[in-house]
């Protein structure tokens, strides 16, 4: 996918990959069936499958800053106090040449 740099990002110019140290929950797997957020338990299973240390601070981020702001929403939800949104997001670091990228999985 475009998190490991194996699929083409959608917007000329940016590099495939994602940030140093970042862990991949896409959208959907926060998400019930019906579309509302997942409970709260079942929210740190999600997180923590995928690496992330909740006891920690925690900056999400997307393609472009709008799905990092549900990202942030289900921390708060798990009453996270110290997560942020990276609003420019993939979009800018993937699109600035001297910040370092990483490919594969994380």
């Amino acid at each position: 996918g475009r998190f490991t740099g194996e699929a083409p990002e959608p917007r000329a110019g940016l590099r495939g990959g994602h940030i140093p140290g970042s862990r991949n929950i896409p959208l959907s797997d926060m998400l019930a069936p019906d579309g509302t957020m997942l409970t709260a338990d079942k929210l740190r299973v999600v997180f923590a499958a995928a690496g992330v240390d909740l006891a920690k601070p925690v900056a999400a981020t997307c393609g472009s800053g709008i799905t990092a702001s549900v990202v942030a929403l289900a921390l708060a939800r798990l009453g996270h106090p110290r997560a942020a949104v990276y609003d420019g997001s993939w979009t800018e670091w993937g699109g600035l040449e001297d910040t370092p990228v990483v490919t594969g999985p994380a």
